[in-house]
Order: structure tokens, then C-alpha cells, then sequence
């Protein structure tokens, strides 16, 4: 497969799971103050979907799932697909601090995460 048609499938599983992710850009990581431009962060949840319910954010950014470190989008793909073969998995985020709401804290969070099997 071509990085483009491996970044394509992430994409598409990205949906399936609950989440419109992109790559973290030099932009994105001054703004998360984050050391490294790492990671895919999530622009959009899909209510409803495994994502939603494990109680993922917009703005988080995934850094792993299921213990496989997530620097970018490939990453992301290649981890999801085999994460989503399995009915729980975990995802690790970095949520930023949120000013507007004093009780979330940032730093890294795990998700628990349920799919449902046909």
C-alpha cells in the first residue's frame, strides 16, 4: 500500500471508531504546548461511536492505543485496525488544561474502549 492509500484507511477507520483526526502540525503542538509534534490530534467526535462513549475529546491528541506508540497517521491506522478486532482496548490522550473550565486538568489520560461485534 502507498502512504497515501495507508493514510485513506486510517481516516476511514478513524470515523468507524468515532474521531476526525489529523497529524499534529507545528501549529497545533505550540498551541497543545507540546514538546514534540507527535501524535494525531482529534478535530471532531462522532457521538454515538466506541470513541464517544470511552469519552474521547475534540482537541485531544492520541498518542497510544493499546500500548503502540501513535506519532502519526500511519501509526494510528496500522494500530487502530488491529485494536478494533478486539472487544476493549485502551487509548492514551494528552488533553490540554482547558481555561474555560477550571476542573479539566491536562496531561495524559487512558480510555477504556468497547466495541460492539455483529
Amino acid at each position: 500500500m502507498t502512504k497515501t492509500s495507508l493514510i485513506d484507511e486510517a481516516l476511514q477507520l478513524g470515523e468507524e471508531f468515532g474521531v476526525v483526526v489529523g497529524e499534529v502540525d507545528e501549529e497545533t503542538r505550540v498551541y497543545l504546548g507540546m514538546q514534540r509534534a507527535e501524535g494525531v490530534v482529534v478535530y471532531e467526535v462522532i457521538a454515538g461511536r466506541p470513541a464517544d462513549l470511552a469519552g474521547i475529546r475534540v482537541k485531544a491528541v492520541i498518542k497510544e492505543i493499546d500500548k503502540h506508540e501513535i506519532r502519526n497517521l500511519v501509526d494510528f491506522g496500522e494500530a487502530l485496525k488491529e485494536a478494533m478486532k478486539e472487544d476493549n482496548f485502551t487509548v492514551a490522550t494528552y488533553q490540554p488544561f482547558d481555561p474555560v473550565n477550571p476542573s479539566v486538568a491536562g496531561g495524559l489520560n487512558f480510555h477504556f474502549v468497547r466495541t460492539e461485534k455483529n
